[in-house]
């Protein structure tokens, strides 16, 4: 349990911080998506992020 909750809250950090980029404006790949420059996305990105590295947290302490 400990190894899917590691993979999954490292796959949700990067994740989130993609998003966050995208959102923002940071990363502008790929050219197509709809993704770019929308703040809301910035929003989701945070979230997924902290979902993330709360996984990470949970996985430690177990």
């Amino acid at each position: 349990m400990k190894i899917v909750l590691n993979i999954v809250g490292v796959l949700a950090v990067l994740m989130g911080l993609l998003w966050i980029g995208q959102g923002t404006g940071l990363v502008m790949w790929p050219q197509s998506s709809f993704m770019l420059d929308q703040r809301i996305w910035a929003m989701w990105g945070v979230l997924l992020a902290t979902v993330g590295v709360g996984c990470l947290i949970f996985a430690r302490r177990r």
